[in-house]
């Protein structure tokens, strides 16, 4: 039984989600500027600074970006409005039963967001992406299914965060810091991808996608921070969305395709068989379930393509994902009678 939010608190989501994307645009310094690299095409914000001219990355060019930056001039003179309307959306959501995050984790995504850290490639990963599936898929979680750990995982491609030409602002270190975040030392010298708030066992972590045979430690140049590098991330952290934190007037953030999310899960599952990892793969399995079982109903098309996907790449993915569904009978029948 899938329970799910009213449509109103539904449309209140994606209300609050495009007013959070017409203001990214709204709060531009300058001109848009387009810039092609590989193929590709990227925005950017021009503006001088004395006699200097800064470019800050607004994204990759997309209809929906394009569409708002031809609004430009219409949303810089609604922004105020839109800001009251954001406020509104958040109390109707509060209302319907949206479970937001407490104020310790809301206040820090929201400083990241301020950074850049999203605008500039960073994915949230693990169970506060999961949570956000709630305004994404419009349903409701149940207490055991919003079991979290306090831990903050962002992603990001190493490529994609050299390419972009821009870094957070402020330091990352010093938004940490802030927050009484230290450096966790490694065995890796003086690359830091983990920090620890001193007060609590709260981390924040930064990953990155492996292409190699090791998962070593590779930078991340836009966020101005080492990654730990891990084998399946890329498929995860691909082609990913945006979503909404219920906190204050709400935060935009970046989060894997929720079907990509789930087809991981299984995967990940079976590398966790010891210990403390048979605990967090007992909650992977929960987690890949839940999604599943959504997405079957509401999505099934892309939740087909990203497990045809993910058995393309390889039997040792293919190896990964039969040794999850074997434990998990129900689910496999769910996925096979998509094709």
């Amino acid at each position: 039984m899938i329970n799910r939010h009213s449509t109103t608190a539904h449309a209140a989501y994606h209300d609050l989600q495009r007013s959070l994307l017409d203001a990214s645009i709204s709060s531009m310094r300058g001109t848009p500027t387009r810039v092609v690299r590989n193929h590709k095409t990227y925005w950017y914000d021009s503006y001088r600074i004395g006699t200097d001219v800064r470019k800050t990355y607004i994204g990759e060019e997309t209809p929906e970006l394009l569409d708002r930056l031809n609004r430009l001039k219409s949303l810089r003179q609604d922004s105020d409005d839109q800001r009251k309307q954001r406020t509104r959306l958040i109390r109707i959501l509060r209302a319907e039963g949206f479970q937001g995050v407490d104020a310790a984790t809301g206040s820090l995504l929201s400083a990241l967001a301020s950074a850049g850290v999203f605008r500039l490639g960073g994915t949230v990963v693990g169970t506060h992406a999961f949570r956000l599936y709630e305004g994404v898929l419009g349903v409701q979680y149940r207490f055991d299914e919003m079991a979290q750990t306090g831990d903050i995982d962002i992603a990001s491609f190493e490529q994609l965060s050299l390419a972009l030409d821009d870094v957070v602002a402020p330091p990352l270190q010093q938004v940490l810091g802030e927050f009484s975040f230290a450096p966790v030392p490694s065995l890796k010298g003086n690359k830091i991808w983990r920090w620890r708030q001193t007060r609590n066992d709260l981390m924040v972590e930064f990953l990155t996608p492996s292409f190699q045979e090791d998962e070593g430690i590779r930078p991340l140049a836009a966020l101005g921070v080492d990654a730990q590098s891990l084998h399946h991330l890329n498929y995860l952290i691909a082609d990913p969305i945006k979503a909404v934190v219920v906190y204050r007037s709400g935060v935009l953030v970046q989060i894997p395709r929720p079907e990509r999310f789930a087809i991981h899960k299984l995967i990940v599952a079976d590398r966790r068989r010891k210990g403390d990892d048979s605990l967090k793969a007992e909650k992977d399995r929960l987690q890949a379930s839940f999604l599943i079982n959504v997405l079957a109903e509401d999505r099934p098309d892309e939740l087909w393509e990203a497990y045809q996907e993910a058995r393309d790449i390889g039997p040792k993915w293919c190896a990964r994902l039969d040794a999850t569904l074997d434990r998990l009978p129900h689910i496999r029948t769910t996925l096979e009678r998509l094709a």
